[in-house]
């Protein structure tokens, strides 16, 4: 059983689609439903939460307790099948802006012949999986350089917030870039919702990097998260270019679910050499 502590500030968020009138359950279980090819059509796996008011100095902190009777067996499948061959293309006009504050259109990320790139998008700056994701990324870079491949990670929020997670994480600011419009979230069509960012079963896998997040959210501060309240429902994923050509693809299906990066290494060491 994992406890985290929710900062106050994510409990009063503003501008987000209207909530059901009734008050939300002090307790409710997700069950993701047996694989169709598993043996034994009963086995499930359930993710219990559980909120209640945490007893200490900030008693506006609210605490969720998540435990699971099993590991999730969900598999979420990377695909391109879904993208048109020129996506590359529709992104390459989206401007964005590097975590310094200029100007930089989606084309110049990397090189749109032959660069092998890994573009993470995350939810938004001020997420502690993303942190915990951003903290991954860092720590992979050097292989990744290695190989030549270029890391590109890309949040939702102005430049001022990818620099506090730049400065407190810390993260390299030359591969950190803002889309605080979502522009390039939605050409790429990532999850957004309530249901996706509080509510999914495949967040049950934060469970297993629970010691990661915590290491990762060491410096965490409340204030990365964008000031447009509605960003924070957005959902990130993975996508693996080789130029204008897109070799990988996965959406998360909810906070926390992301893409392992062994597996995106395996991906850009067997691209064909030109």
């Amino acid at each position: 059983m994992a406890l985290i502590t929710i900062p106050p500030q994510l409990t009063r968020l503003q501008n987000l689609p209207p909530r059901p009138s009734t008050a939300p359950p002090s307790k409710f279980s997700l069950t993701s439903p047996p694989s169709p090819k598993s043996q034994n059509a009963s086995s499930t796996s359930t993710v219990t939460f559980s909120y209640y008011p945490t007893k200490s100095a900030n008693s506006n902190s609210v605490s969720i307790t998540t435990s699971t009777s099993r590991r999730s067996s969900l598999v979420v499948r990377a695909s391109t099948s879904q993208f048109s061959p020129n996506i590359a293309d529709t992104l390459g006009d989206v401007k964005i802006f590097t975590a310094a504050g200029d100007p930089v259109f989606f084309k110049d990320l990397w090189d749109q012949n032959q660069g092998i790139a890994v573009v993470a998008l995350l939810r938004h700056f001020g997420c502690p999986c993303c942190w915990e994701l951003a903290s991954s990324l860092k720590e992979a870079k050097p292989k990744f350089d290695a190989a030549g491949v270029k890391l590109v990670a890309i949040g939702v929020g102005t430049p001022n917030k990818a620099r506090i997670l730049a400065d407190r994480l810390p993260f390299p600011m030359d591969c950190l870039y803002a889309d605080p419009e979502r522009k390039a979230y939605d050409i790429l069509g990532l999850y957004y919702g309530f249901g996706r960012t509080f509510f999914n079963p495949a967040s049950a896998k934060v469970l297993s990097r629970i010691e990661a997040l915590q290491k990762a959210v060491k410096n965490y501060t409340i204030e990365a998260t964008p000031d447009d309240r509605s960003s924070v429902l957005q959902q990130g994923g993975m996508f693996v270019f080789k130029g204008k050509q897109l070799l990988y693809a996965r959406k998360d299906e909810g906070t926390g679910d992301h893409a392992p990066l062994d597996g995106i290494f395996d991906v850009c060491c067997k691209v064909p050499v030109a």
